[in-house]
């Protein structure tokens, strides 16, 4: 891979129209990008979707916003020390360069979780479960005319990602003025795409495919950026940094969390801490001592009880964070050849320094927070909830316009006019200009979706777009009135 293609910042749309002349700013494309991206309605939202707990009434518990907010704000620190030793030391990029980068890393930070459907993972499961108990009943996922797609199209459905459909919401969904949603340049579309695979070519053996990567739906634009930026197949090399802070950042803000929440304690989480370590605590026990040197740096200030809990948690993720960072910008700087080649298949902070610590505060938050019985209780809700609003509006997308009753045309009209559009409007995005008809006419993604499928599109873009209190406040309504 090559930095000159990789920062591409031809836009989306320009594979199907002549661009416009572009207006004289004082921002970048990628500038432009972040600013899309913060001003969209699928970000506002994210401020009552869950990170860990559902319809949280503690303001000062993250939800998805907040925290992408910090991954946006970490991401762009990290990137901003790689493209200053890309540019000073490796000499392979210029300052501008560098700068694109870092705004890159900045919009994908924010947005990583963008697709993800209400109440976490747990809703994600939820829509994976609909389609499978469908599927039981008999030929529900079963797509005519689909040729050699149709297992792509069914583990579209049954291996259903919240990564997916964030690639699908920035291309498609976000409606303005066209179908090509946010319409981003090519870097920050190719450094957006976390996983590599179809639904179809999924590989376990490979972290970059072991989950889907995008939909059927989105193939075409995928194939168009992958030979835009020179990715191919591989995995963008910002797309590491961003990987790297997500998971950095929610393993460890998520301990913070469960001290707000009370669920564990400081004492507890510390002692935690140690025992998951795997013997490995040289960085562990350096957070610690800075976190109690923070905490009491100032004698006249002398927390007790929880307050001091909460400045312990507090603390430890300061130094958590800047620590696990630190080891994955050298893991970076270690693994960037191969990264660059198309050759690292791994994630970096697992062969990085912080991999123990990382990996401990994993541990104590599957084993210690994220089971703890309210998250679990509202789980459960939350599968309940979401399989019975796709019952629901399945009725209305189901049948062709002229085969609905008035109830089922009432259903479908309540679905967003938005996601309706570009389902009612699919057949009439245009082919990719002729420079692009090599990859056009090489790609599956030109092939005809069958109408079922699309149908259930509609269905999973409409509950994905659901904040945690719209889907409850709109289920109360159409089940209980």
């Amino acid at each position: 891979m090559e930095w000159e293609k990789l920062l591409s910042d031809k836009r989306v749309s320009a594979f199907f129209v002549e661009p416009e002349p572009r207006e004289k700013n004082n921002r970048t494309e990628f500038e432009r990008d972040y600013d899309r991206a913060i001003f969209s309605t699928p970000v506002r939202r994210m401020h009552d979707k869950a990170q860990v707990f559902p319809l949280e009434p503690n303001d000062s518990v993250r939800t998805r916003l907040t925290h992408s907010l910090e991954v946006s704000t970490v991401a762009r620190d990290m990137a901003r020390v790689i493209g200053s030793w890309l540019d000073k030391d490796k000499k392979e990029i210029d300052e501008k360069q560098a700068k694109a980068i870092e705004s890159i890393a900045a919009t994908c930070g924010l947005i990583h979780d963008l697709g993800n459907p209400p109440f976490g993972h747990a809703g994600e499961e939820a829509i994976a479960e609909w389609f499978k108990e469908k599927n039981k009943q008999g030929d529900f996922l079963v797509f005519s005319n689909a040729g050699n797609r149709k297992k792509q199209l069914r583990n579209d459905f049954l291996k259903f990602e919240g990564n997916a459909q964030t690639l699908r919401l920035v291309s498609k969904l976000q409606i303005l003025s066209d179908l090509y949603g946010l319409n981003f340049t090519c870097a920050t579309m190719s450094a957006a795409c976390k996983y590599m695979a179809s639904s179809d070519t999924i590989d376990k053996n490979y972290h970059e495919k072991k989950k889907v990567g995008y939909f059927a739906s989105e193939e075409l634009i995928i194939d168009l950026v992958r030979n835009e930026t020179g990715t191919g197949e591989s995995k963008n090399p910002i797309t590491f940094i961003v990987e790297a802070v997500d998971d950095i950042v929610f393993s460890v803000v998520d301990l913070e969390d469960g001290v707000k929440k009370g669920v564990v304690d400081w004492k507890m989480l510390e002692k935690l801490l140690r025992d998951y370590s795997e013997g490995n605590n040289e960085i562990l026990e350096a957070c610690f001592e800075r976190a109690e040197k923070l905490v009491a740096k100032d004698p006249l200030v002398k927390l007790k009880g929880k307050s001091r809990d909460e400045a312990m948690a507090q603390a430890f993720r300061v130094w958590a964070i800047g620590e696990s960072v630190y080891a994955a910008i050298e893991t970076f700087k270690e693994k960037y050849e191969d990264i660059m080649n198309g050759d690292y298949h791994n994630e970096l902070f697992e062969d990085s320094k912080a991999r123990s610590l990382i990996k401990a505060c994993k541990e104590v938050g599957v084993n210690h927070v994220y089971c703890v019985e309210q998250v679990v209780k509202k789980e459960v809700m939350a599968r309940r909830v979401i399989h019975d609003l796709m019952d629901i509006f399945w009725k209305g997308a189901s049948k062709k316009q002229d085969e609905r009753t008035r109830f089922e045309k009432g259903i479908y009209n309540l679905m967003s006019e938005n996601y309706r559009t570009v389902f009612e409007r699919i057949t009439d995005l245009p082919a990719p200009l002729p420079k692009y008809s090599d990859v056009y006419n090489k790609s599956r993604g030109n092939e005809k979706l069958p109408e079922n499928y699309c149908c259930m599109q509609l269905v999973t873009d409409y509950i994905c777009g659901m904040t945690d209190t719209f889907a409850c406040t709109l289920h109360r309504q159409l089940t209980n009135g």
